[in-house]
């Protein structure tokens, strides 16, 4: 399915997207796609360097008669987030992503693509193959871990590069050109409990939400997208003050960064309660399919019974708090900006829940442009998360990228993109964790900016790229390559 992909326009940038897309490379393990972008360095004759974290730096000197240009960093992520449905049979520690063409969209066949950020990479992979684009020098940096951690930017070392200008190319809309974004806060909260042996004549039952969106917990967090682990909670959160139910295992949602699409749960209730039990629940999950019959038009809940009744259950006491805690802790936009039309300020995902062996995990990505903010609302969680008996921590914090909107390279491309498409480009801040913040830390004085191809649906098995967006975004890349600023 990869040989159409590689057919497409421009060829040397869906080529460079099929290669990378052959390697394994999901975020916290992308040892072989390091490997992959070292050998490609070295195969072209260009310095390539990998820093102390994995970072990869490979340098390729100015074009002919751009040496009086600007030295410029185009920069990237390596890792991809690492979803599936739950009914495709795939390995993404082992094997390559499978693309098809579908009308204008490039897709995966029931995976997440890697269009977010691999565009990036193969469009810097393209530039540093090239033998007729012109350009400046260039310093290509392919970061690890952005996905999951940030770590490949927060441990990139100060004096590793001397690029005046940072090309960021990890946005996803075309029509859009990045100025800043908002910075991050891992929330994990943590109990233990002693399991409780099941009360005889119980009848077990298993609860799945499924069918949900999902999606970017930034970009997409303005949505009104339902969160599997929301909704599992008001079903148990009914049950158990309704029938008594008592919780076995909650297993809902994956990544941090990504809106919960499924939860399961495994639940007891008395076994004189099973009729009206079914019965109650089936209005319940009318009224959320009602509530989201726009935004989550595939939304299914099923209640099932189980041949074996769980043996072990959650305390009642414990019970009582964890729902009454997840209930209380915020889910979606918290704030919006009052200083940019439309852009969410402040925000929380309940990523995933996990209960059973005598454990409770939740994990959340709390995200704002404005840090007092972020740490207000982390706060907040903390305060619903410890009343709770958690152990909760505070991890994997990054700055937000603060707007320059009196940037020269902005002013580049903004004249550029208004030429070639006969509008303005939107100057916008997204809500999203681009790495420039941190990057930025160390290269204070580094004029940074963001753009991208338009990619749909990132961080689930719906994403997609455009094709003829590509094609738009890669005249864009050679005439900004071409008019890098002198320098002073």
């Amino acid at each position: 399915m990869s040989q159409e992909v590689r057919n497409l326009e421009p060829k040397e940038l869906w080529n460079k997207f099929a290669d990378l897309n052959a390697v394994p490379r999901p975020s916290k393990k992308e040892e072989r796609v390091i490997a992959f972008m070292m050998d490609f360095g070295k195969k072209l004759g260009f310095e390539t360097i990998k820093d102390e974290v994995g970072n990869v730096i490979i340098k390729k000197p100015a074009s002919a008669g751009m040496e009086n240009r600007k030295t410029i960093v185009m920069q990237s992520h390596l890792d991809m987030v690492h979803q599936k449905n739950n009914d495709t049979n795939f390995d993404f520690d082992t094997q390559g992503i499978e693309m098809y063409v579908d009308g204008d969209w490039v897709r995966a066949n029931g995976t997440t693509l890697g269009a977010d950020n691999g565009l990036g990479v193969a469009t810097i992979m393209a530039v540093l193959e090239s033998k007729t684009i012109k350009h400046p020098a260039i310093e290509a940096l392919f970061t690890i871990d952005e996905e999951t951690g940030m770590t490949g930017a927060m441990g990139l070392q100060g004096g590793m590069l001397e690029g005046e200008i940072l090309l960021n190319l990890d946005t996803e809309e075309d029509d859009e050109i990045d100025i800043g974004c908002a910075g991050g806060v891992d929330v994990t909260a943590v109990a233990e409990y002693d399991e409780e042996n099941a009360p005889e004549d119980s009848v077990g039952y298993k609860i799945t939400v499924k069918g949900l969106n999902g999606g970017h917990s930034g970009m997409d967090i303005h949505k009104g997208l339902g969160n599997a682990n929301k909704i599992m909670n008001r079903l148990l959160y009914s049950g158990y003050e309704d029938f008594g139910l008592q919780i076995a295992t909650i297993n809902g949602g994956s990544l941090r960064n990504a809106i919960p699409r499924e939860s399961v749960a495994e639940v007891i209730i008395a076994e004189m309660y099973d009729e009206a039990f079914e019965f109650d629940m089936q209005e319940i999950i009318t009224d959320i399919k009602t509530e989201l019959k726009t935004t989550e038009p595939n939304l299914e809940i099923t209640i099932e019974k189980l041949d074996k009744v769980p043996s072990k259950v959650l305390p009642s006491m414990a019970q009582f708090y964890l729902v009454r805690a997840l209930y209380t802790a915020h889910n979606g936009v918290y704030r919006m900006s009052a200083d940019f039309a439309d852009l969410v300020e402040t925000s929380n995902n309940i990523a995933k829940v996990t209960v059973g062996n005598g454990t409770v995990t939740i994990q959340c990505l709390t995200r704002s442009s404005v840090e007092t903010s972020k740490m207000d609302l982390a706060n907040s969680l903390r305060s619903a998360f410890e009343l709770m008996g958690c152990e909760v921590t505070f991890s994997g914090s990054y700055p937000g990228w603060t707007p320059n909107s009196n940037s020269e390279i902005l002013d580049v491309l903004s004249s550029i993109y208004e030429k070639q498409n006969g509008k303005k480009a939107a100057v916008v801040a997204c809500h999203a964790g681009l790495e420039c913040g941190i990057l930025g830390t160390n290269y204070p004085d580094m004029d940074m900016i963001s753009f991208g191809p338009t990619i749909k649906g990132a961080h689930s098995p719906d994403e997609r790229a455009s094709i003829s967006s590509a094609q738009k975004y890669w005249k864009f890349v050679l005439e900004v390559l071409e008019n890098i600023p002198v320098k002073k």
